[in-house]
């Protein structure tokens, strides 16, 4: 039920010396330094929020650095010798890993090449003659199984004279390039004779 205003009733005036209301003041201080802000109530919703974010990060952070790590730890290795220790060679034209044998002279570890230091082999690709394919492609196939037969060592990369980067290039402690010349495959670099003669 409301109470009905009466005009002939005066009403109260306020006192300008009298003390405010509690109501509209701001919150007395307690300690006396000023005016003070009301607690927040804590907001356990924002927080697990926050919380809930902040682990997502740390573990997309995690997952990153194990990614990283871990091919840190696989890539190639810039030392053709660490990956043909335990490679095995098929031939460029059919390989199916990174390991192949191009021709009796030349081979591919990972997507490095590596040129045998000291001998010529006969060409495939661009023989000048169906027998020095022949050949070639016989010294290809006796490389590719002397490199399968035991741990490969790649010595450090030197200039012939033609100015080809080549290697010296071992099996088992054995020199590949003597190995090819004593099994007629390759001839020493720098000999002049055709392999169409």
């Amino acid at each position: 039920m409301s109470k009905h205003w009466k005009p002939g009733k005066k009403t109260v005036a306020l006192n300008p010396a009298a003390r405010p209301s509690r109501i509209r003041r701001d919150p007395v201080p307690l300690n006396g330094n000023g005016p003070t802000k009301p607690p927040r109530p804590s907001n356990t919703r924002e927080r697990e929020l926050y919380f809930g974010i902040a682990g997502i990060i740390i573990f997309a952070a995690a997952i990153v650095a194990g990614i990283i790590g871990f091919s840190i730890f696989t890539a190639v290795p810039d030392d053709p010798t660490a990956a043909a220790r335990a490679a095995q060679f098929g031939q460029c034209y059919n390989a199916q890993g990174p390991n192949c044998v191009l021709d009796g002279d030349t081979f591919y570890v990972g997507a490095k090449q590596v040129a045998i230091a000291g001998i010529e082999a006969p060409r495939i690709a661009d023989a000048r003659c169906p027998a020095e394919r022949d050949r070639g492609v016989t010294a290809a196939v006796e490389l590719a199984e002397l490199l399968n037969s035991g741990r490969v060592t790649i010595g450090a990369a030197t200039r012939d004279p033609s100015g080809r980067a080549v290697r010296k290039v071992e099996v088992k402690g054995r020199d590949v390039a003597t190995t090819m010349i004593d099994r007629s495959l390759a001839r020493e670099a720098g000999s002049s004779p055709s392999w169409c003669g």
